[in-house]
């Protein structure tokens, strides 16, 4: 993959996202490298980027990060990942980003969710009619609120073609992992893995029991 090629990813922000939720997608996507031997010479072949309606974003548990662009000044995206927290349920009112967040997905060639960002794609109509998966304790919640939603429970990634969503926080390691698989190749998808001290993922089904 040439450098010209690089996917721009765009992670989308919030007070009290899940800091596992966008750090775990982030640290898989800019730890991918087509060629391990060259590791520390070369640029991951994509370009993340945080992104938020503030400057600056307070997770889940205090941790502050400063953002790359706001709405207005994102530029255009290849892949657009929302991850979720307990911020989920308030941005779910949330107009603008919501709204943002419907646009984005129309544009963008990829749209992804990590655990409970399934609420905001589903706020935004963007689950009608697909396959999709939540955090293990929003399942039942995402069925009965959006029955629009084809609610995958036993699936740990669920891919359905320019829509992944995946279970809950740490869930979204293997589904970055999946989206560099299907980018560069096993290959290096493996090799990345390997490098991160990660199981590469074998078995596709939900780690934990669901309860009810």
């Amino acid at each position: 993959m040439a450098q010209s090629a690089r996917k721009t990813v765009g992670v989308v922000m919030f007070d009290d996202v899940e800091v596992l939720d966008f750090a775990g997608p982030y640290e898989v996507l800019k730890g991918a490298r087509l060629d391990e031997k060259t590791r520390w010479e070369m640029d991951s072949p994509f370009d993340v980027r945080l992104v938020a309606q503030a400057d600056v974003v307070r997770c889940h548990g205090g941790m502050k990060v400063v953002m790359d662009h706001s709405l207005d000044d994102c530029p255009p995206l290849d892949w657009l990942v929302v991850p979720g927290g307990w911020g989920t349920r308030r941005e779910a009112g949330n107009a603008a980003l919501v709204g943002w967040i419907r646009e984005r997905s129309r544009q963008a060639a990829l749209t992804a969710s990590v655990c409970t960002g399934a609420r905001l794609l589903a706020a935004a109509g963007v689950l009608d009619g697909r396959r999709a998966t939540t955090h293990w304790n929003s399942l039942g919640w995402l069925a009965e609120n959006y029955p629009k939603v084809r609610v995958e429970r036993h699936m740990h990634v669920v891919d359905d073609g320019d829509l992944v969503t995946s279970a809950g926080i740490s869930a979204g390691i293997e589904l970055a992992l999946s989206l560099v698989e299907r980018e560069c190749g096993q290959a290096v998808t493996r090799s990345l893995a390997r490098y991160m001290e990660y199981p590469y993922p074998h078995d596709n089904r939900r780690r934990v029991e669901i309860e009810g």
